[in-house]
């Protein structure tokens, strides 16, 4: 799961500073989004998908 945010975040040239700028929160929280080990609120979860141009889906579905 998390490693679709990167990718997207990768595809989208733009780094995590970047990122967390754009949803309201620290560097260190998007990394750690990405590696698994803090579980975003809905609302980052939403802001971040609008972000990326992704859906929610997309981004934190599990299959």
């Amino acid at each position: 799961m998390n490693n679709k945010i990167k990718l997207a975040r990768q595809s989208n040239m733009m780094t995590q500073e970047e990122l967390a700028r754009k949803i309201n929160v620290t560097r260190q929280t998007v990394g750690l989004i990405e590696k698994g080990e803090f579980n975003p609120s809905l609302k980052i979860c939403i802001a971040i998908a609008k972000a990326l141009g992704k859906t929610l889906d997309e981004l934190f579905w599990e299959e």
